[in-house]
């Protein structure tokens, strides 16, 4: 069975960046170290961090003071200061992308623009973009249908790193008539869009399609919705432990893809799996 992996798979830029400033941070005995949330959303990531010393918090209850991690979905500013405040040293390991829309939404809101942010509204990069608006912006998912939004002067738009081109596109043309100025910054991260033409693109050339990555990682279900709006046969899978037999009968090729906070490890033994199990 011919296997093809999808270009772009696996971990991205700012992934990586906040894996190595995390392995940095095991290497220097200067106390306990904890993320704000998970690093990434790959739980299987987050357990090995875990086991060398570096553990997820979703508050300050209790902890110890120590060195704090910003995770690369990066969180909201008040967060921050709080954490300072309990005594805290703060090593940002926020993905630059990410860094940079968080600037776009403060610079908005102090010019009087109301920032809207397309993307999900539970996700912890959209959480800590409106925490840069002080409360004043709004999160909306890209199938809404505006109609919440009253009429503004001014509107600032931007999106969440992982969304794709397509929803973005969609939301700004509903979002057009709600206000006399309208200001749009494209912050999608451009190995996001590149991940997901490169999947599509994969998926046209094989039977199947599996797309690995944590069950929380947007950007991950972002790629296995993409795949599926196209009719392919396509399974969502975390670990080769998930992987049926079933699955593969009358398959001649399988593409594999994989989100940003996927490690290659894990696309591995997938890949292993699928060659080596003899699955026709």
């Amino acid at each position: 069975m011919e296997v093809i992996l999808s270009p772009h798979s696996g971990f991205c830029f700012g992934v990586k960046r906040a894996m190595n400033i995390a392995e940095e941070a095991t290497k220097k005995n200067d106390g306990p170290i904890y993320t704000y949330g998970p690093i990434i959303h790959n739980p299987q990531t987050v357990s090995l961090l875990k086991k060398k010393g570096i553990t997820p918090i979703g508050s300050f209850d209790s902890i110890k003071r120590g060195r704090l991690i910003i995770r690369s979905h990066g969180v909201s500013p008040s967060i921050i200061k709080l954490a300072k405040e309990k005594g805290f040293e703060i090593i940002d390991a926020t993905c630059p992308f990410v860094k940079k829309a968080h600037n776009i939404a403060k610079e908005l809101n102090e010019k009087g623009y109301k920032v809207i942010a397309i993307g999900e509204k539970e996700h912890p990069e959209m959480q800590a973009v409106i925490g840069y608006t002080n409360g004043n912006g709004e999160i909306l998912s890209p199938d809404s249908s505006f109609t919440s939004i009253k009429q503004q002067d001014k509107i600032g738009v931007i999106a969440q790193t992982t969304l794709s081109i397509s929803q973005f596109q969609k939301a700004v043309s509903l979002l057009v008539e709600k206000a006399e100025e309208i200001r749009i910054y494209n912050t999608i991260c451009n190995a996001t869009s590149l991940r997901q033409e490169y999947t599509i693109e994969t998926a046209n050339k094989v039977d199947l399609m599996l797309v690995i990555g944590g069950k929380n990682s947007a950007n991950t279900r972002r790629l296995y919705e993409l795949v599926k709006s196209t009719g392919k046969d396509v399974y969502y899978i975390e670990t080769k432990e998930e992987i049926k037999k079933r699955w593969f009968r009358n398959k001649e090729k399988v593409g594999v893809t994989a989100g940003a906070s996927t490690p290659v490890w894990i696309i591995k033994e997938v890949i292993h799996c699928i060659k080596e199990a003899h699955y026709e």
